[in-house]
Formats: C-alpha cells, sequence, structure tokens
C-alpha cells in the first residue's frame, strides 16, 4: 500500500461518567469513512499495532480516532467497570459523529476495545454507527472455551465484521464457529491464516508483520466500502 500524507488531531473526550480521556484522530487526506478504534486491555492507544492500524486505513481513505480508556489514561492495570468503558465508547463515537457525521461511521476496536463496543451497542445503538469491526474479538479466556461474551451480540442490529487469527486462542473454532453462523447475515468473518490473536505469525509461515497487517486492513476496507454501498449485502 503506497504511502499517503496524513494528519494527527490530538482531542479530548470527556464521557457522561465525567471521565476526561486522550484520543488522536488520523485523517488522510481525503476521507472517506471513520473508524472509532478502542484498544485493547493491555496497551493503550499508542501502541505500535494501534498506530500501524490507523496509519494504514488513512493509506485506504479511512480516517481512524484512537482514544484511550479511562483506566489506562490514569496509568492503572485493571481494566475499568464495562459502565465505565461503555460510557467511554459511547463518548468516543459522539465526538467522531461530531466532527465527522456526514462520512460513513464505523467502531470497534482490538480485543477488549471491540467487546465494550459491542457490548455498548447491545445496550443502546451508538449514534450515526453503521457497522461494528473487531479486531481479535475475545470470545473467551485463554483455555476456558465457552460463548458467554457472545450473549449480547444478538441484540445488535448493524452488520457485524470479525477479523480473526486462526490460530486464535481466545477464539477457538468449535466455539467461534457457531457464534457466527447463530448471527446469521448480520455477521461476516475473516480469517487470517496461521496468525494468533495479536496477529503475529509463526516465521515458519512465511509471512511478515507487514504483510499481515496489509491483508487485514485491506478486508476490512473492502467491507467498509460494501455496506456503505450496499449494507443489506454485506
Amino acid at each position: 500500500m503506497q504511502a499517503q500524507t496524513s494528519r494527527i488531531q490530538p482531542l479530548k473526550i470527556t464521557t457522561d461518567a465525567g471521565d476526561t480521556v486522550s484520543a488522536e484522530a488520523t485523517l488522510p487526506q481525503e476521507v472517506e469513512a471513520v473508524f472509532v478504534f478502542a484498544h485493547g486491555a493491555g496497551a493503550g492507544m499508542g501502541h505500535p499495532f494501534m498506530k500501524a492500524v490507523a496509519d494504514g486505513l488513512a493509506a485506504r481513505n479511512i480516517a481512524c480516532l484512537r482514544y484511550q480508556f479511562p483506566y489506562m489514561q490514569a496509568g492503572r492495570r485493571r481494566v475499568d467497570a464495562a459502565p465505565v468503558a461503555q460510557a467511554t465508547v459511547r463518548a468516543a463515537v459522539a465526538t467522531a459523529a461530531s466532527l465527522w457525521g456526514s462520512l460513513p461511521l464505523s467502531a470497534g476496536g482490538k480485543s477488549y476495545g471491540g467487546r465494550m463496543t459491542s457490548q455498548a451497542q447491545a445496550i443502546e445503538p451508538l449514534p450515526g454507527v453503521a457497522g461494528l469491526i473487531f479486531l481479535g474479538f475475545p470470545l473467551h479466556s485463554s483455555g476456558k472455551p465457552d460463548t458467554v461474551r457472545a450473549q449480547h451480540l444478538a441484540s445488535i442490529d448493524v452488520p457485524m465484521l470479525f477479523i480473526r487469527g486462526t490460530r486464535d486462542a481466545l477464539a477457538e473454532a468449535p466455539h467461534f464457529d457457531p457464534v457466527i453462523a447463530h448471527l446469521g447475515d448480520m455477521a461476516s468473518r475473516f480469517d487470517i491464516a496461521e496468525a494468533d490473536h495479536t496477529f503475529h505469525v509463526l516465521k515458519r509461515s512465511g509471512r511478515d508483520a507487514e504483510g499481515v497487517l496489509d491483508e487485514v486492513l485491506d478486508g476490512l476496507a473492502l467491507w467498509t466500502q460494501a455496506w456503505r454501498i450496499c449494507p443489506s449485502r454485506v
């Protein structure tokens, strides 16, 4: 993917719970859509993977708004309670909608961030969000497979894209596959061969991190374009 010029817009977001967190929007010269991107449990919005996704999406004319959850903003290790995290998701989406409301808007995140986004959407639709994108949905804890974390997904009424590594220990196929099947037309999946939960691949695969990330982002961009054109056919 050819590099394109983009700019960073620092932001501050205040939630209804009174938390104020940092955010950054990565904006390409030509913005065709916006993705509100929440970080995972162990690393904040400045993690190299988060920044690489934002830069890669900008090269595909998709703006990316990254933001911190309050626990990460405060330097705490323990993740926020779900209501706090969901309020942060909602505030981040509202910020994106206020700034770029005329553009197609999707939301989601890496692992924990994606799950908090889906929970927020299930409780009350996020204003302006036309699709959800999960980069490594944490269906279950490692070594403890079940589908409890997926129960709320059936309440979501916008298209969802699940990008998953085939070696993801938090979304093992025997449990992940039935969840996607149960969601029917509302869910699309994009499997990344030989990738784990963090989209790392083994050296013996002959692939490198840059190529895998391009595969992830190409799939994300194509899906986003598809529901923008014809949501019922995603």
